[in-house]
């Protein structure tokens, strides 16, 4: 039975990064909501003969299970179809620092109410990205950058694994969200670019990206370029 991964597509959002795990293990799996629509994405968070419902997208279905959450699921992933190469509480620890920093660029376009059009929380919205932009992004790389150098780079745990394939995606996100503060910090952390090409020039990873398959980056998306948030 093939593996059926549930979000809400066009927007290339916190499922993209369940989407490239699964290319890189080179699984069968369905797009649910592609093939058949947002419908069923409602009726799979809502299947009242499971205990533990889902709360949102994205969420895998691997026969009678349904899991939540990108970090619960990569590392489900990685110990069903994975090689184990590296620990797995490792693994999880790094996946879930790239979770905060993830969470804190969401907020930066949407640091009051996430149900609000950005455009009614602009000027808190301006502040939030300084503090990011200024303290938060340097924390963070500098954070994974050292993770690279002590393993020898190019990956973060000495060999490579789902968490370098999350860091690289959020790379690219970040260069399109935040392009002058990027070309800013990059330079300080230089293991990370290292890092960045390694993962997505991996085969099946490069192949999934050339096609039409793979989501652009947009407004609609997690990592959102509004050029006030980057001067």
């Amino acid at each position: 039975m093939a593996l059926e991964l549930v979000y809400w597509p066009p927007i290339p959002g916190r499922g993209e990064y369940v989407r490239l795990y699964l290319e890189e293990l080179g699984l069968e799996w369905t797009d649910v909501a592609r093939a058949e629509g947002a419908a069923r994405v409602l009726h799979e968070l809502s299947r009242s003969e499971q205990r533990l419902q889902p709360l949102a997208p994205p969420v895998l279905i691997d026969g009678p299970r349904r899991l939540s959450h990108v970090a619960n699921i990569l590392l489900y992933l990685s110990d069903t179809y994975g090689d184990g190469a590296v620990d797995r509480y490792e693994a999880n620890s790094v996946q879930l620092s790239i979770t905060d920093l993830v969470s804190e660029l969401h907020d930066t376009h949407h640091p009051i109410d996430v149900g609000a059009y950005y455009e009614d929380q602009r000027a808190v919205a301006l502040q939030r990205a300084e503090v990011f932009r200024e303290r938060r992004l340097p924390k963070f790389l500098g954070y994974f950058d050292r993770l690279a150098r002590e393993s020898e780079g190019p990956w973060l745990l000495g060999q490579f694994s789902y968490v370098d394939l999350s860091l690289a995606h959020t790379i690219e996100g970040l260069r399109y969200a935040f392009p002058r503060a990027m070309e800013r910090v990059e330079p300080t952390v230089a293991a990370l670019p290292r890092l960045t090409r390694a993962a997505l020039d991996r085969p099946r990873i490069a192949a999934y990206r050339a096609t039409a398959d793979a989501l652009p980056f947009n407004e609609d998306g997690l990592f959102r370029h509004y050029p006030e948030l980057d001067p």
